[in-house]
């Protein structure tokens, strides 16, 4: 049986609701100056308030708001933390359902964290850049399902914070305008890329005026900002303001040291150089410094730490791409005269990809992987699909999305979904579905520059091709005159293909088969029409 002694609870009640505070993520409270025993109060029940012997009990809830910790959730592909590009909030800001909160990137993709509460940002548990890991608390949000006449009240931090010292006043006099103000929520436009640059540079993003769409800041506008302390829009201001001016003065337009924000450093090598190589003489004339790992670098750590336990074999041959030239304008001019086919015009690309999918349909080891996990001896499991991984040089870092099934597409429909991998590539949003399941990689960094290359296998795959550029080189061809075998110097297209394999499964002579089957179906387009699908 459960005693309640009736008296002294109900002097308690009155002095808890007399006395009682709001305390944050707790439901009831009592403290030891209302009850002054626990005899006297045996069992209160915290879901119901009522006791256990079935009479009505009490609590002293408060009306204050709940806050929720807002935990990054696991957004898959086994990704373990991410890193805060930027917020689109900040504390004290009112935020609903669906609204963006930041935008983090991992070595997968980039990705807009949206809110799932009503309510009032309360702290920001990381700064931009910073690692935030899965499952861990980005924001406090405080939610507006139990409104109290706290929410109206500013923040404790906003109040302090409020008045400055007359010292920050005279430095902040002498800071350039921050250009957040015309921006909504504080958001920075900007890519990975700029960032980086902003980030070596030591450039707060938010005193650069974009030039872009939107106000995008673009590489330009930072460049221009580490060499003349100022964005490319406030220059054309003064050159207009300057020129409607009967009496120009050379101190309206000169940009002195004092006009220079106090956080870009002034040399002679960077004012005199050209926006290109601006960050790079600010970076020789500044200190050394420690950079972290972006995660695309973290990722690209990891796998080509695991590649050093895998034996390579590598092969090299040269490809005649004259026939192939031929075949492709050809194809181009019927595209353009169609005019609505999913692709407009092909690359090279399709056609070594479709080149490769071919021969991997007759040496099929060379899409497999190996398996040893330790548990039980080394197997390949040969897949079926060929799911052919494109490596592309994104603002954000080296990505390798990959084409879907390519033995089953054509030219046209691999054309396609290489144009939408590039365009998603161009703005740091290829998803998540395109870069998983990879099977089999080409690389043409030939496109940039280089002719011999040696790739790199990951531990998913057995096999790596990358090409080189195409250059116009001297070749002898051999020809028949009234009879007579005679050989001249022509000219020819030459591109080298270079091929990594994973020499634990995969021997020379399947190598060079594989490799002598894709330099054929190249050199003789109607070879490959013939064997298509």
């Amino acid at each position: 049986m459960f005693v309640l002694r009736a008296p002294p609870v109900q002097r308690a009640v009155r002095a808890a609701v007399a006395c009682a505070q709001p305390i944050e993520r707790s439901p009831w409270h009592l403290t030891s100056r209302h009850l002054s025993s626990s005899a006297q109060l045996v069992a209160v029940s915290k879901s119901q308030g009522k006791t256990r012997s079935g009479l009505r009990g009490f609590h002293t809830t408060t009306t204050t708001s709940k806050i929720v910790a807002y935990k990054l959730a696991d957004i898959g592909e086994g990704i373990t933390e991410c890193e805060i590009i930027q917020w689109f909030v900040k504390p004290g800001d009112k935020v609903s359902q669906f609204d963006k909160i930041c935008e983090v990137a991992s070595d997968k993709a980039t990705v807009e964290i949206t809110s799932r509460y009503d309510g009032i940002v309360k702290k920001l548990h990381y700064n931009d850049n910073d690692i935030a890991l899965v499952g861990k608390p980005i924001v406090d949000i405080e939610l507006d399902e139990q409104p109290t006449e706290a929410e109206s009240a500013p923040p404790a931090d906003a109040t302090q914070g409020a008045a400055s010292p007359p010292a920050l006043e005279a430095v902040a006099s002498r800071s350039p305008k921050d250009f957040t103000e015309d921006r909504t929520n504080d958001v920075v436009y900007a890519t990975p890329a700029v960032r980086r640059i902003a980030r070596e540079n030591s450039i707060d993003l938010r005193f650069v005026e974009g030039t872009g769409k939107g106000g995008r800041i673009l590489k330009e506008d930072v460049h221009r900002f580490v060499e003349l302390g100022e964005s490319p829009l406030a220059m054309h201001s003064s050159a207009k303001a300057a020129a409607a001016a009967t009496a120009p003065s050379a101190e309206d337009s000169a940009v002195t040291d004092e006009s220079r924000p106090p956080f870009v450093q002034a040399n002679a090598s960077a004012t005199a150089s050209n926006a290109s190589l601006a960050s790079a003489s600010a970076i020789v004339a500044g200190e050394d410094h420690t950079a972290s790992l972006s995660p695309i670098q973290r990722a690209m750590f990891k796998s080509m730490t695991e590649s050093l336990g895998i034996p390579h074999f590598r092969f090299k041959d040269e490809i005649e791409l004259d026939a192939l030239m031929r075949a492709r304008q050809h194809i181009n001019d019927h595209l353009l005269a169609l005019g609505d086919a999913s692709a407009t015009k092909l690359s090279f690309m399709p056609f070594f990809i479709k080149a490769a999918s071919l021969a991997l349909a007759k040496y099929p080891i060379l899409n497999a992987r190996v398996i040893s996990d330790g548990s039980a001896p080394p197997s390949l499991l040969y897949r079926a699909a060929h799911n052919i991984g494109v490596a592309m040089d994104t603002p954000g870092g080296l990505l390798v999305p990959n084409i879907k099934h390519a033995q089953t597409k054509s030219l046209i429909d691999i054309a396609a979904d290489l144009q939408r991998l590039v365009q998603k590539g161009k703005a740091g949003a290829i998803a998540g579905a395109d870069l998983k399941g990879g099977t089999f990689t080409l690389s043409n960094v030939g496109m940039i520059g280089g002719t011999y290359l040696s790739p790199v296998l990951v531990s998913s795959e057995v096999c790596i091709g990358a090409l080189g550029k195409i250059q116009r080189l001297p070749r002898f061809e051999t020809t028949v005159v009234d009879g007579v075998a005679a050989e001249r110097v022509v000219p020819k297209h030459i591109l080298v293909a270079s091929w990594s394999a994973d020499h634990r499964v995969v021997d020379g002579a399947t190598m060079a088969r594989f490799a002598t089957l894709f330099k054929q179906l190249l050199e003789n387009p109607e070879l490959m029409l013939a064997n298509m699908r």
